[in-house]
């Protein structure tokens, strides 16, 4: 329950702050002081098991110390000089070399993942040769609030509707098949109709894609999905370029998810966590692309806050832990721990309609009943709300509860949050039917 002193606070700022806040922070009713590995502690002195890593984002946890002592350091030297070099950056991009496939070469700094995002559809508009004028995307996709971003999906907002130059693929979200079909007698159809309306039309110059979607309740594709339309869009000179704001940095068991699904993309932007939370996110390519004349123009990757150093130095330490301590490694083999406990606690209930995911990313989709699958929403709610009363904090929004445990997790707390999670569930239940 919110305590005294953070129901004080929150009435306070609600004088002066935008409403619009995030599912999970309304129901939750929080005000987090401190934050320190997997947990953190609110004003009122409650600690929590952090299963949302922040906003999927602290992949080391929250305040690691090697990030730490980055920062500090780095705010004791320099802050902002636009886009001009430092001292750190060639250190940081020979890291990304390091890290990322051989053809991904090349890198733009910037702030945000949807930043990156609308550079990545500015740099597929300047080299897209002559009648290929429209971009492929999957339905339910997310790829940021900004103008270009939203048109991808034709995301509306209130009364207007303002139509993207985009196509629409089908999603592979075999729970819910957009096709009423079922897998694998589908022959994986949705990939199929995604080939023909997307990488064969020969006025498309790009899919942007999430290899895995992740606020569309993590859907995680079936084998040969990807390598299907991958190798249509190679062979029809599609460009592909891969989301992975969520995914990337070794979330999913691999530095780029876009590896575990058998798609080399030509470009991909990523955020979140490869800075442990700070704000910093990279677009990279293939160097023909990103260094083509057209796409580099003056100031074509710049922005304000481009090239920060203080993002760099976040980035920097945060990959440099993540490379030595072999922490997507570790996020797939505690992926697999986490699989198999919460298949187990979905065979206890009806109400878990569904349980998916890779490494350290996880859905849970909670119904009325398994057999109309109707989906649940205050259900999820109650799940999060008991959860977070309980001491375990998850990301919930409509009836899709996701957890994102920071990498640094070792195996007994994988357990208690899981415990937690159990027992979370068992309340929410007997609430619900109950009303």
């Amino acid at each position: 329950m919110t305590g005294h002193r953070q129901r004080a606070r929150l009435d306070r700022e609600a004088r002066h702050l935008a409403p619009g806040a995030s599912e999970e922070t309304a129901a939750g009713e929080r005000v987090f002081a401190e934050g320190s590995g997997a947990y953190l502690t609110d004003l009122d002195g409650n600690r929590y098991l952090d299963f949302a890593a922040g906003t999927l984002t602290q992949s080391l946890g929250h305040c690691h110390p090697e990030v730490v002592e980055a920062l500090t350091a780095q705010a004791g030297r320099l802050w902002n000089v636009h886009d001009a070099a430092t001292p750190e950056r060639a250190a940081l991009l020979e890291q990304l070399a390091r890290l990322l496939p051989d053809h991904l070469d090349t890198y733009a700094l910037f702030s945000t993942g949807a930043e990156a995002v609308e550079a990545a559809l500015r740099v597929v508009q300047a080299t897209a040769p002559a009648g290929r004028n429209r971009i492929g995307a999957l339905r339910h996709g997310f790829h940021g609030k900004t103008m270009g971003a939203r048109m991808l999906v034709h995301w509306d907002i209130g009364h207007q509707a303002f139509a993207g130059n985009s196509v629409l693929g089908y999603a592979p979200d075999c729970y819910r098949c957009p096709l009423e079909l079922t897998h694998p007698n589908c022959e994986v159809r949705c990939a199929s109709l995604v080939r023909r309306h997307i990488a064969e039309k020969p006025n498309v110059a790009a899919l942007v894609f999430e290899p895995v979607q992740g606020a569309a309740g993590v859907v995680v594709p079936p084998p040969g999905y990807w390598e299907r339309i991958a190798e249509a869009c190679r062979v029809n000179g599609v460009l592909l370029v891969a989301d992975e704001v969520l995914t990337g940095g070794g979330r999913t068991g691999a530095f780029l998810a876009s590896e575990l699904v058998g798609v080399e993309p030509d470009l991909v932007v990523l955020s979140k966590g490869m800075a442990n939370g700070f704000p910093f996110a990279v677009l990279a390519g293939r160097a023909e692309l990103l260094r083509s004349p057209e796409a580099a123009t003056a100031g074509s990757y710049a922005s304000t806050y481009a090239s920060n150093p203080l993002g760099i130095a976040a980035a920097h330490a945060t990959l440099g832990v993540i490379e030595r301590d072999g922490l997507a490694e570790r996020a797939r083999v505690l992926g697999e721990l986490l699989g198999a406990r919460l298949a187990a606690l979905r065979s206890r209930y009806e109400q878990l309609g569904d349980v998916r995911g890779l490494g350290l990313l996880y859905g849970l989709e909670f119904v009325t009943d398994r057999e109309s699958r109707t989906p649940a929403p205050e259900l999820a709610r109650a799940v999060h709300s008991a959860a977070l009363d309980l001491g375990l904090r998850t990301a919930f929004g409509g009836h899709i509860i996701r957890l994102a445990p920071p990498f640094t997790l070792d195996e007994a707390q994988l357990d208690a949050g899981v415990a937690l999670l159990e027992l979370a569930v068992e309340r929410a239940v007997a609430q619900v039917v109950a009303a």
